[in-house]
């Protein structure tokens, strides 16, 4: 059984994710240094049902997670390297005013792009350059636009492109199409 399927499975299961447990061990203070693995399994099969491979599979992603935390830091600074530095105020910023739609958000750096969150679904995407910040927005259905333009080839993630040249740019209107975007990335669809 791949890993995925067990994360597949234990939702199915309990009806919760991964992010869903880790939410929860966060309150418990079962996510603080010095936790060992025997703890979070055994409150995982306590008050969950699961089995040891399973809670294992949980436990396996808040290790990740935990480890991740500073990588992730730095790889959404690699961003941001050199004459691309001014663009960071900006990108941050504009996260802080995503974040006002829900505490649901994250940031997810890739090799290209940093990926914009709510849960575990995609909103948008930035690419940092040295002139700009591509913003992509998933909004399916949405007409292009002079200004809100097709993703195209760019990136396959997303529907929409939008180019950045000043930071006056991230405006109403390109806050309403990330805030629709957001709103549609938490519809569960059966």
């Amino acid at each position: 059984m791949s890993f995925q399927a067990y994360l597949d499975n234990i939702q199915m299961k309990t009806g919760k994710t991964p992010n869903d447990f880790k939410k929860l061990a966060e309150k418990k203070g079962l996510l603080k240094e010095g936790i060992k693995a025997g703890e979070i399994v055994a409150w995982l099969k306590k008050d969950f049902q699961l089995g040891h491979g399973h809670a294992m599979a949980i436990y396996t992603v808040f290790k990740g997670t935990k480890e991740k935390k500073v990588d992730e830091i730095d790889a959404i600074q690699k961003h941001f390297t050199g004459i691309k530095s001014v663009w960071r105020p900006v990108f941050d910023d504009l996260i802080k005013k995503i974040n006002k739609y829900g505490n649901d958000t994250s940031v997810v750096p890739g090799n290209s792009y940093l990926s914009i969150l709510r849960g575990e679904n995609k909103v948008a995407i930035v690419q940092v350059t040295k002139d700009r910040l591509d913003i992509g927005i998933k909004r399916k259905g949405a007409a292009v636009t002079e200004r809100f333009e097709s993703a195209g080839t760019w990136n396959a993630m997303v529907t929409h492109r939008v180019r950045i040249h000043d930071k006056k740019q991230i405006d109403k209107e390109l806050l309403d199409w990330l805030s629709f975007a957001y709103h549609a990335a938490g519809i569960k669809s059966h």
